[in-house]
């Protein structure tokens, strides 16, 4: 018989761009099995190639039938955990993928919308990190590589299964990557692990976004 309990279903990404790791998955597969909120984490990691790392998901989503998705992958640069907010209907790649390809200018849905809003609860979910003292932010771009692939065809698929919710979250290098990376930020694998158990929490618990300023000016 099947387990009952709710599921989450949590994906980070393989290494990619010569890295031998990608903390996303690192962090993500420490939270595999266990309970958040009474919901059971499943996590799975997506291939970094585009076209194949959604055919996995969906697979994922008929898989698991989760009661809400949580994307993540990795930013190298970037210094806070950084919760997303739109993704955008264009594939542009700067580096191939690990399947050798690298569409320029490609609509990821030929018919789709220009764009789509995660539907966590992102401003929840950023209080929740800050007053647990790590560094996070509310990122306005998902870049136009993998994970933008990724989270618009997740809230695409999630178009249809409005009873589901979904996001994404970047995270920066892990301090083994930025030790190759001179003057890069990282940050440790314990602590993107307990940013995400911290931003489920919020994400499964919060009824109602909370209204704080979280915005940019580029």
């Amino acid at each position: 018989m099947r387990d009952p309990t709710p599921r989450v279903l949590l994906t980070g990404f393989a290494p990619f761009g010569g890295e031998v790791v990608n903390p996303s998955w690192d962090a993500v597969s420490q939270l595999d099995g266990g309970t958040i909120a009474g919901h059971r984490i499943v996590a799975r990691q997506l291939p970094v190639a585009f076209g194949a790392s959604l055919a996995c998901l969906r697979e994922l989503l008929d898989a698991t039938t989760p009661n809400l998705v949580l994307c993540v992958g990795q930013a190298g640069g970037r210094g806070e955990v950084s919760i997303e907010r739109v993704a955008i209907n264009i594939d542009d790649a700067r580096i191939a993928d690990n399947a050798g390809a690298a569409p320029v200018d490609t609509p990821i849905v030929a018919d789709g919308p220009a764009a789509y809003f995660t539907t966590l609860p992102i401003k929840s979910m950023l209080a929740a990190l800050r007053d647990a003292g790590i560094p996070a932010g509310i990122s306005q771009s998902a870049g136009t590589y993998v994970c933008n692939h990724v989270f618009y065809g997740l809230m695409h698929a999630l178009h249809e299964r409005p009873h589901i919710r979904g996001g994404f979250i970047h995270v920066p290098y892990s301090p083994e990557q930025a030790a190759h990376h001179p003057g890069a930020p990282s940050l440790p694998l314990g602590t993107v692990a307990r940013a995400l158990r911290i931003a489920l929490h919020g994400a499964l618990t919060t009824h109602e976004d909370q209204r704080i300023a979280a915005g940019s000016e580029h």
